[in-house]
């Protein structure tokens, strides 16, 4: 795939995804932090659905340090993994208070450095709270990236590394966003709708659901 078919994709979804943004819901870049790292392999449903009871009475580092980590277990028991996420926020929350005056920090390195915090977490963080052009690589970018050959990999680092080379200048910052949301309700895993796909001429996916 050369570079003008991916400025003729991306522009396409931006026209139809005006404002792509995450479908987690927070208002601070620390509000963010928690709701990704409560999200691992759980849905953004199920994650905003504890966030609406706990950010109404801890959102900072301080309040969730403070209501420690048995009742912010308790607070987040729907959610999968909720031991280790209660934890590893807990643990957060600290180092986030004494060492970045509860401020979530900018760089990938120190995002990653905190407990939860992987590479994918950090990259939405970037993305999503600071405008960063990172690509988080989910399972609905992974497989938007190798059906359209947008940026084809065998792994998720590579797909990501392929991404951030091959995406159009312009299109860096919304893209995470405009693949999450084609993969999320177009470009779907089990049943693609294809004949509603505005990139089907672009797109070099073989088996196309026609």
């Amino acid at each position: 795939m050369n570079s003008e078919t991916r400025t003729k994709m991306f522009g396409r979804l931006l026209k139809k995804i005006p404002n792509p943004t995450t479908e987690l819901n927070y208002s601070t870049p620390f509000e963010l932090l928690v709701a990704v790292t409560l999200s691992a392999q759980a849905t953004d449903k199920s994650v905003n659905k504890v966030t609406d009871k706990l950010f109404p009475i801890a959102n900072t580092p301080e309040t969730i340090f403070e209501l420690g980590e048995d009742t912010l277990r308790d607070t987040i028991r729907a959610i999968g993994l909720f031991n280790s996420k209660a934890k590893h926020i807990i643990q957060a929350c600290k180092i986030l208070i004494e060492k970045y005056s509860s401020s979530v920090p900018e760089t990938r390195k120190e995002l990653e450095a905190l407990p939860g915090v992987g590479r994918k977490t950090a990259n939405v963080v970037l993305n999503t709270a600071f405008g960063h052009p990172t690509i988080a690589v989910d399972t609905h970018i992974y497989r938007v990236a190798n059906r359209t050959a947008i940026a084809s990999g065998k792994t998720v680092l590579e797909v990501e590394k392929k991404l951030v080379k091959f995406i159009p200048d312009e299109y860096r910052v919304p893209a995470h966003h405009l693949m999450i949301l084609h993969g999320r309700y177009t470009c779907k895993a089990r049943s693609p709708l294809c004949t509603e796909c505005i990139l089907l001429d672009l797109c070099e996916y073989e088996e196309k659901n026609l």
